[in-house]
C-alpha cells in the first residue's frame, strides 16, 4: 500500500491551506488507492483572516493543527510526531498558509524561513529520494528550505514574474507552466503545479493538481521497482 503525506497549513486560503486544492488531492490520493497521512505544525496561525469580508481579524487566533483538523476530518498528526520513513512521497497543497504558516514568504519573500519541523521533514523526504508535490505557492516553501543547500529544486508557481523572481532570488530555477500543466524535476523528484496562482475555477484547478498527483505517484511506484 502506498503512503502519501499531506502537509497542511490550517483551513482557508488566505490564512491556511486552499480547501479546494487540499480536497482535490486528496480525493486524487483515494481514487488511486493511497492511504495518506494528514499532518500540521502545532503552532498558532500567523493571523486570522475573515474569508467573507478578506479583512484579518486581529483580536482572534488559531491553531493550525487544529484548523487543519477540519480538512483532514479529525484524523491528522502534529508534524513534530512525523517522519519521512512514515510516507513514501509527500505533497504539500497551496493557499497563503503555506506561505505564512509553514514558511513566511508572505512577508519575508526571498529571505523567508521555513517552520523547522516542516524544513525537517520536506528534507528528509528529498534526501531519501522520495517524491515531493508542491502545489500554487508551495513551491515558495521548497524553495525556502533548500535554500543554500546542494538541493536546487525547478519550479513552477506560474507566470507571476514577481513572485518568480522571489524564489529564483532564494536559489531555485523557476519555469513558467500553464494551470493544466506540471515542472518535474527530474534531478530531485519534485513536482508542481500553479493551482491556483492561475486557476479561475476549482475544474481548472483540478487538472494540473491531478496531474501532479498522477506523476507523483507514478514516481513512488517506479521507486519501489528500482529497490
Amino acid at each position: 500500500m502506498v503512503v502519501i503525506g499531506v502537509c497542511l497549513a490550517g483551513s482557508g486560503v488566505y490564512d491556511g491551506s486552499e480547501i479546494h486544492e487540499s480536497v482535490i488531492t486528496l480525493l486524487a490520493l483515494s481514487r488511486a488507492g493511497a492511504t495518506v497521512i494528514c499532518f500540521a505544525p502545532d503552532m498558532p496561525q500567523m493571523h486570522v483572516v475573515n474569508h467573507l469580508t478578506g479583512e484579518v481579524s486581529p483580536n482572534e487566533t488559531r491553531n493550525v493543527l487544529i484548523e487543519s483538523a477540519r480538512i483532514a476530518r479529525g484524523d491528522i498528526r502534529s508534524a513534530a510526531d512525523c517522519s519521512a520513513t512514515d510516507w513514501d512521497a509527500l505533497i504539500v497543497p497551496g493557499g497563503f498558509g503555506a506561505a505564512k504558516n509553514l514558511c513566511d514568504f508572505a512577508v519575508a519573500g526571498a529571505s523567508a524561513q521555513a517552520h523547522p519541523e516542516i524544513a525537517r521533514l520536506l528534507q528528509e523526504t528529498v534526501a531519501a529520494r522520495k517524491p515531493l508535490g508542491v502545489v500554487c505557492i508551495a513551491p515558495a516553501l521548497c524553495a525556502t528550505v533548500f535554500r543554500g543547500s546542494n538541493v536546487e529544486p525547478s519550479l513552477t508557481i506560474g507566470t507571476d514574474e514577481g513572485t518568480a523572481d522571489a524564489l529564483s532570488m532564494i536559489g531555485a530555477q523557476h519555469q513558467p507552466r500553464n494551470v493544466d500543466e506540471i515542472l518535474i524535476d527530474e534531478t530531485n523528484r519534485i513536482v508542481s503545479t500553479p493551482a491556483y496562482m492561475l486557476a479561475d475555477s476549482i475544474a481548472e484547478a483540478a487538472h494540473g493538481i491531478e496531474k501532479l498527483v498522477d506523476e507523483v505517484l507514478k514516481m513512488t511506484a517506479s521507486s519501489e521497482c528500482s529497490s
